[in-house]
């Protein structure tokens, strides 16, 4: 099984793998439930391995810790 990190990586820099449309469900403490967002909201800080950054609807930064990534969807599946 291949670490979630490099799963993103590749999905963000191999243009010929990242092709389609990408999903990345993670785990929300704080509203315990799974949260499904689109890859191309997700954002990386270079030099961060551990998280991975989105505005919510209100403007608000989340960062979401590689290790509650549930599941990467591609397509749907």
């Amino acid at each position: 099984m291949q670490p979630i990190h490099e799963l993103l990586n590749r999905i963000h820099w191999d243009s010929e793998f990242g092709k389609g449309e990408f999903e990345l469900w993670f785990l929300d403490r704080v509203a315990a439930q799974l949260i499904k967002l689109p890859f191309h909201e997700i954002t990386f800080i270079p030099g961060d391995h551990y998280f991975c950054h989105y505005l919510d609807q209100e403007g608000v930064d989340h960062n979401v810790p590689f290790h509650r990534v549930k599941a990467v969807y591609q397509n749907g599946k």
